[in-house]
């Protein structure tokens, strides 16, 4: 199987390491790909975003399979120009993939199929973003309704700055908050049958204590020794055969990643948010404990046949990752310094690039996510962390905590 991987970040590094590692899969391009990438597959320059670019190099290649990383080519409809080739493609249509494109729809579609999520009001206007921030009060949850690279989402118990968000995105979501701590699930979906990945939790805010302004993600950790036991067939239950349902009836099935945000309230887990794709850094803990063949699942996923995929085989132990951020991120990231250590195993490229005398440079706010595993949460804490000490990034920062509490055993539900 020839698989094209589109993308560039940390997400597609770490699929792409999944990807080489299935034997089914002969061959691997990626575009446009980074250095890290290039290590495990053959980078090809592409834009993104660009349905018929992706299409035309899909088929230049002779790919059996195309996998669409980032959300902004799905929701430009490059899963759509593929498809109309004839080859297969893992990820939703542009319709389907509105369920991230439009933060507004989304609710649509949860109120439609009686999904378990908070009350929300979508507001174009100064007076209506005033009468929602009143009515749910402190602390305040306002979404951009658009993509925003992960960084939409403002909560804040500061009413200036929850107005100031909502004026500069104009068209918002403002919604309850919901108390708990958040769960990410990954559901692989053919558009009828769905099969469930790892849960994972990441890492939001840019410093430790879930202090500072929120960012596309500072680490993420799987498994969650402190979830319930039946969160995951009550997700499926709850949420996602629902969820699916309703696409279905709307005549736009989902097919490929349903990334499920939940928060684990007090009467149960509810949706904080939908995804049309893997989730960054969570992908990197995720896939790392996936035993089954990456690509043989994607494939079934892109081709209608998920239902007659294997159960899902994972390696025993845990899987950590640290993000590595550039100096001034989650503002505008300072790039071109020069990184050392950042080619070794289990370092996955999010925001690099190489220099014209071969250096490896930043090039992004995220610039890597540092992965281990070990036989339990706090061995793959404690290799992680080896593995950080290892990087040299001039100013870069990191968080110091990720996966600590469940590693303490600090987390309520």
């Amino acid at each position: 199987m020839r698989v094209l991987l589109i993308g560039s970040g940390g997400r597609e590094h770490a699929l792409a390491v999944g990807l080489s590692a299935d034997p089914a899969v002969e061959e691997l391009i990626a575009a446009p790909g980074n250095p890290g990438i290039a290590s495990v597959a053959t980078l090809r320059d592409v834009a993104a975003a660009d349905p018929a670019a992706v299409a035309a190099l899909a088929v230049e290649v002779g790919a059996d399979l195309v996998v669409v990383g980032p959300e902004a080519p799905l929701v430009a409809g490059v899963a759509d120009a593929v498809r109309a080739k004839g080859i297969a493609c893992f990820g939703p249509s542009a319709a389907a993939a509105q369920l991230e494109g439009s933060k507004a729809f989304a609710k649509d579609v949860m109120s439609a199929a009686g999904v378990p999520t908070g009350r929300a009001y979508t507001c174009t206007t100064p007076d209506e973003v005033a009468a929602a921030l009143q009515e749910f009060g402190p602390p305040y949850v306002v979404k951009n309704d658009g993509l925003a690279a992960g960084k939409g989402v403002v909560v804040t118990d500061s009413l200036p700055a929850a107005t100031q968000h909502a004026e500069e995105c104009g068209r918002v979501v403002i919604e309850e908050f919901l108390d708990g701590p958040e769960v990410s699930l990954f559901v692989v979906t053919d558009g009828t049958a769905a099969v469930p990945l790892m849960p994972a939790q990441d890492f939001k805010r840019v410093a430790d204590g879930d202090e500072g302004p929120n960012t596309g993600g500072m680490g993420a950790y799987a498994p969650l020794p402190w979830a319930p036991a039946d969160l995951v067939e009550r997700v499926m239950a709850e949420t996602v055969e629902p969820t699916l349902a309703e696409m279905r009836k709307r005549g736009t099935p989902f097919a490929g990643l349903l990334y499920v945000g939940l928060a684990l309230t007090r009467t149960g887990p509810k949706v904080i948010e939908f995804n049309a794709r893997f989730g960054d850094p969570e992908t990197q803990v995720v896939l790392a404990l996936l035993a089954s063949p990456l690509g043989e699942l994607l494939n079934a996923a892109a081709t209608g046949t998920l239902a007659g995929f294997p159960p899902l085989r994972w390696h025993d132990g845990a899987a950590v990752t640290v993000v590595v951020a550039s100096h001034n991120y989650p503002g505008t990231p300072r790039t071109g310094d020069v990184i050392e250590g950042g080619e070794r195993p289990g370092v996955i490229h999010a925001g690099t690039a190489r220099r014209e005398d071969g250096a490896l440079v930043s090039a992004g706010g995220r610039v890597l996510s540092v992965t281990a595993t070990g036989a339990d949460l706090a061995a793959a804490r404690a290799a992680a962390y080896d593995l950080v000490k290892g990087v040299t990034l001039e100013g870069s920062h990191h968080r110091t905590d990720i996966a600590l509490a469940a590693v303490e055993g600090r987390i309520q539900l």
